[in-house]
């Protein structure tokens, strides 16, 4: 049987799945129908990312770092608030160093990540293709694609995405609903420096997060992610350039002087789906295969990373075990690993969403009276931080800055 990891999906996470596998010497294929230079490019997708201190680690740390078109920006403090009241909290670690994560746009995150992809002596690229077959047996995987070539391989990864075709094929059940919102994205420009500041201004319609981005040549640059009542969506993006800012500026406030829009908006559902299990006999499930979030705490694509970094970790000591890359034990290993934090951190994003979606004066108080016990308290300051950075729980070597 040949040692080789099949992966469903060249996205964000199945290629940081296949560069980890590459620094460690295993061997894997990715599979996917799109055309690769297509995502390279802001009008396929215009948002942006917040990458994890430990994500930023493990990119580091498997060569990923090192074809980012530029460096992205460090999120230094995050200012958290209800509505433009007062009595709000910052995270802010008030120390040189780490940062509490980095903002990159997507197009250069998936630049950074196809180029490390293409360099890795280990990684076998098959875009434009899909499997028309897929057979996994007690002998190995399978995949007879579209245009004739057959893969085989030990194991199985599906990183197809929210909808996973491989997910609903075995049949594995998913607790999922929507949230009644949208999500409005673009970018702005700004009169004053962010100062390397996120701000999360929460209203009951749904949060608005204003992102730290890297200056450009016509100046100071933040991103929105802007959660709306579904409903309303469509008039925000009817709304010219010229009376988006305006309603922006009226949500933001002064925080960031005048501004004006520099890119098209888009907007997307927003929703919750976790899977009931992530392993089936020589598969895998990493991504938005296993699990959905809210955006609240930009946390939905560090999970995928942390699902990446775990599954590298377990298959790599696996086979310096001499063990078959798909044997049922690695696959409990990673079961239990991923699946505790992933429900944790779905659960509290989720309680988050609703907590603040509560209206009227008195939830509002209710909710500043917390933030301002969070700001005293500090040892649970410092956890949130380090959830911030992805720092808590049992973490894989890669999130540690340390190879497999």
């Amino acid at each position: 049987m040949e040692m080789r990891v099949i992966i469903l999906g060249g996205g964000l996470v199945g290629l940081a799945l296949a560069a980890a596998l590459d620094s460690a010497g295993l061997t894997s294929t990715v599979i996917d129908p799109a055309d690769p230079e297509s995502r390279l490019n802001a009008k396929f997708d215009g948002r942006t990312s917040a990458l994890s201190s430990s994500s930023k680690r493990m990119f580091d740390c498997v060569g990923i770092s090192d074809h980012f078109p530029e460096p992205g920006n460090p999120i230094r403090v995050i200012q958290v608030s209800d509505g433009l009241l007062p009595g709000g909290l910052a995270f802010d670690p008030q120390e040189e160093g780490e940062p509490l994560g980095w903002m990159h746009e997507n197009r250069h995150l998936r630049a950074a990540l196809l180029a490390r992809a293409r360099a890795g002596e280990h990684i076998d690229l098959r875009y434009g293709t899909k499997p028309a077959s897929i057979e996994r047996n007690e002998f190995g995987v399978t995949v007879i694609l579209d245009n004739g070539d057959v893969v085989k391989g030990a194991l199985l990864v599906a990183a197809d995405g929210r909808n996973s075709p491989m997910r609903e094929q075995v049949g594995i059940r998913t607790a999922n609903w929507r949230y009644n919102h949208a999500a409005i994205v673009s970018t702005l420009q700004h009169s004053k420096p962010h100062n390397d500041i996120a701000y999360e201004i929460f209203y009951p319609a749904g949060p608005f997060a204003l992102l730290p981005m890297t200056d450009d040549r016509n100046g100071h640059r933040s991103a929105i992610v802007w959660s709306v009542h579904a409903k309303d969506a469509p008039g925000y993006l009817s709304l010219s350039d010229q009376e988006f800012a305006a309603e922006a500026q009226a949500a933001m406030g002064d925080v960031l002087g005048d501004i004006k829009m520099i890119a098209p908006r888009s907007t997307y559902p927003l929703g919750f789906h976790h899977a009931a299990r992530i392993t089936d006999n020589r598969l895998a499930l990493i991504g938005d295969a296993a699990h959905g979030i809210h955006p609240i705490a930009g946390q939905g694509v560090n999970l995928g990373y942390r699902d990446a970094a775990a599954l590298a970790q377990v298959l790599v000591e696996g086979a310096r075990l001499g063990l078959d890359l798909g044997d049922a034990q690695l696959m409990e290993r990673y079961q239990r690993w991923r699946s505790v934090d992933t429900m944790m951190v779905a659960m509290a994003t989720d309680g988050l969403a609703r907590i603040y979606g509560i209206p009227g004066k008195t939830a509002s108080k209710v909710r500043r009276f917390g933030m301002s016990l969070i700001d005293r308290i500090g040892p649970l300051k410092q956890r949130l931080m380090d959830e911030a950075r992805g720092n808590s729980g049992d973490l894989p070597l890669l999130l540690r800055g340390l190879p497999i």
